[in-house]
Formats: C-alpha cells, structure tokens, sequence
C-alpha cells in the first residue's frame, strides 16, 4: 500500500514540476516572440507606406491626368491622409517595444519613422511628407485628416495628378 501511494505523490511532483518548468520557459519566450511579431508589423506598415509613396511620386512625375490605383493593406494601425499638412501617416498602437530610439525621427528611404514610449504600450508614427504638392481627399482640402482603420480586406486607392501641383486620392471606385 505505501509503495502506490509513494508512486502517486512522486507522480503529481513530478507534474507539478514539468508544468512549472513549461510555465518559466513561456515566460521567457512569449515577450521575444511578442517582440519579434510587432517588428515584423512595422517593417510591413514601412512597406505598404513606401508602396503608396511610390504611386504618388510616379502620378507627380508622369503628368497631369495619370491615375494610378493602389489596394492598400493594413493588418493593423490606422492610415491618415492629412490634407492640410500634405501628408500621408501611419500610425501603429499597442506594441511591446519601440521600434527605433524614442522620440528621434529615422528615414526609411522616404518614410519617416518616430517611436513613442507610453506607460503601457508603444507608438510608430510613420509620415510620408509631400511640401511640394497639395494633397487632396476626393477633390477636397479638410482640416481634419481622413482616418483609415485596419482591415482583412486591403482598401483600393486612386490617386490622381490634377494639375498645378494637385495630387487627389480617392477611396473605392474612381469614377471618370
């Protein structure tokens, strides 16, 4: 009788044991792999930006009337097309670490991109500037940027060159 009572303790320590060694190494691991899920988030709202950077420089260069059409994808964050500023940002929430230094602007290539650290969570802004040219949101100049949130399915852009330095972008279908 003790030897299959002695056998059960041993076997619950034992499990107790395992499960407290699993728990430490999921402690360890579940930030890095946190970490390296919201790096991979940022390089891809760095790319998605930089891809519709692309489409309005190529409308700016190729001439009044070129439209260009772009689906934009956004996992995550929040697109603004601010009119009054003449800019295009990104702005991406809840991460577990910044992405560069806190506080100073890096350049990925055209993209400017800025970290925030909060209490909780952290911040990347990430801006395409257009000082040249006058950004317009279906053929309007607003005070208050357009918001675009993440999606599953991507958003479809037009972006039109208008002439004398107008560059238009309209969400959905264009209609000429």
């Amino acid at each position: 009788m003790k030897k299959s009572g002695q056998v059960w303790i041993e076997t619950v320590l034992y499990t107790l044991i395992g499960l407290a060694l699993i728990g430490l190494a999921l402690g360890f691991i579940m930030p890095k792999i946190n970490e390296a899920r919201d790096k991979a988030t940022v390089e891809q709202a760095i790319n998605s930006l930089s891809e519709f950077d692309a489409k309005v420089n190529e409308v700016i260069e190729t001439g009044t009337g070129n439209v260009r059409q772009i689906e934009f994808y956004m996992k995550k964050g929040e697109l603004y097309i601010n009119t009054s500023g003449n800019e295009i940002e990104m702005i991406l929430t809840g991460l577990s670490k910044p992405y560069s230094e806190p506080g100073v602007p890096i350049d990925k290539g055209r993209i400017k991109v800025m970290s925030e650290v909060n209490q909780k969570a952290n911040t990347v802004y990430l801006r395409a500037s257009y000082t040249r040219y006058n950004i317009t949101y279906n053929e309007k100049d607003e005070e208050i940027p357009t918001k675009f949130v993440s999606a599953s399915t991507p958003y479809e852009f037009f972006i039109k060159n208008e002439g004398n330095s107008v560059v238009d972008i309209t969400e959905g279908s264009l209609n000429f």
